[in-house]
């Protein structure tokens, strides 16, 4: 789509207001580049859910959606360079050392919190608890039943670069440890192979995840230093480029009002990632039978052409009630 001029945008506006037609200031000084909203993933199925909510809002709201699949650098940046509007997964603070530079800089902005109590630290099987690890500073003394190995996910994650400071500052004695770069899916596996021989391992284990009821797991005391503090409880942060807010604010308030909740996102991780539910489904499913969140999240958000959001978006989803 061609980019709007500034003196094109006044002139189509003024035509609006002479035929008497004219929505709200905000949807009609949006410039047309804001009718595509685009979207960072990072293959985190709480992502994938937390996005798929906000695309099935956005699309009801008469926008059209993108989303791109790529890693956390990239996710950053492609914000910085313009590649990519919209990231809700900035989890914080373990995420710290990839996105304030960005955001110190100016490059990416940090809206409103979408989700809090999360958490995100290293775990293991409940039996490997029970036989005595509990803690961080437990893992070298049983380096032979781990193999001397910790597992993460995808490289360049931020959870995986906080395994690999510990092994390089040799913390816990974890010096001579090495960290298996693999995805969710790749961990996950390995540990639903391990389980059913009560074979140990030691892996990322974060909440929001359906890892939590699919297996019996313990979260590991003692990281707090890489981690933080309360088993890294983690708050989640929705992240746009720079100036993005302001150049569509209609899109804009709908990300500052988004609010996620533990229950919402573990459901949806579990019918996307255990029943195979395509994560738009998923999504749309969820707020027809649960509109509640809409409420909240449309205040003050109108239609692309200026109509109440509220009404749209609930007609839209056939979730009126």
């Amino acid at each position: 789509m061609n980019k709007m001029t500034r003196s094109h945008s006044a002139v189509l506006g003024l035509g609006a207001l002479v035929l008497g037609v004219a929505g709200p200031v905000l949807a009609a000084n949006e410039p047309s580049q804001c009718e595509t909203v685009r979207f960072a993933e990072v293959g985190w199925t709480d992502i994938t859910a937390t996005t798929a909510l906000a695309r099935e809002v956005l699309e009801a709201l008469g926008y059209s959606t993108r989303v791109d699949t790529v890693s956390v650098p990239i996710a950053y940046s492609g914000m910085r360079n313009g590649d990519f509007d919209i990231f809700l997964g900035n989890w914080m603070p373990s995420m710290a050392s990839i996105s304030d530079p960005y955001i110190e800089r100016g490059e990416v902005d940090r809206l409103s919190a979408n989700l809090e109590g999360a958490k995100y630290t290293l775990a293991v099987p409940r039996y490997v608890h029970d036989a005595g690890v509990t803690s961080v500073a437990d893992l070298d003394d049983h380096a032979d039943r781990f193999e001397s190995t910790l597992h993460g996910i995808e490289a360049g994650n931020d959870g995986n670069e906080l395994i690999q400071q510990m092994i390089d500052e040799d913390a816990f004695g974890l010096g001579d440890w090495r960290l298996v770069d693999s995805s969710e899916a790749g961990m996950l596996a390995e540990l639903r192979a391990r389980v059913p021989r009560e074979e140990w391992m030691v892996f990322l284990g974060w909440e929001p995840h359906p890892m939590n009821t699919t297996f019996d797991i313990v979260y590991l005391e003692g990281a707090d230093d890489y981690f933080g503090p309360d088993l890294g409880g983690a708050t989640v942060y929705t992240n746009t480029r720079a100036g993005f807010v302001e150049e569509c604010g209609n899109v804009g308030a709908l990300l500052e009002n988004l609010r996620f909740t533990l229950e919402m996102e573990n459901r949806l991780m579990h019918e996307i990632m255990n029943e195979g539910v395509d994560p738009r489904e998923a999504a749309r499913a969820y707020l027809q039978e649960h509109p509640e969140p809409l409420e909240a999240w449309l205040e003050g958000v109108t239609t692309r052409d200026g109509q109440p959001g509220d009404a749209a978006v609930r007609a839209e989803l056939g979730s009126e009630s």
